[in-house]
């Protein structure tokens, strides 16, 4: 059974950084696509980054670019995804998202999510 729990979420002041961690288990960690999505109040899922052992990229989404960094820890079976420079606007619920057979940022690619954890910038 795949899973996925995401943590490291919190509050933290505008300027600040964060780094969320994914844990996963039930695949193969040598062969895995997993992005982090984020959902604000009343607003649609954004994708944020993904990264891919499966092709060898990593992408993200232009409102963070230069500012998160997605990174993987293949024997602790770990993404993390390393905000920095956070503002409000990048308050949402953070989730991590297993593909099976895409990368990219669209949710429908997206096979198995963990819970959320919600990362809160304060102005």
């Amino acid at each position: 059974e795949v899973q996925l729990q995401a943590s490291g979420g919190g509050l933290v002041q505008a300027g600040g950084s964060l780094r969320l961690s994914c844990v996963a288990s039930g695949f193969d960690f040598n062969d895995y696509t997993i992005a982090w999505f984020r959902q604000a109040p009343a607003k649609a899922r954004e994708g944020v980054s993904a990264i891919s052992s499966r092709f060898g990229r990593a992408y993200y989404a232009d409102s963070v670019k230069g500012r998160f960094t997605i990174s993987a820890d293949n024997a602790q079976n770990t993404v993390y995804l390393s905000m920095n420079s956070l503002k409000p606007e990048d308050t949402a619920v953070y989730y991590c998202a297993e593909s099976l057979s895409s990368i990219g940022l669209y949710a429908h690619d997206y096979d198995y999510w963990g819970r959320g954890t919600l990362v809160t910038v304060s102005s």
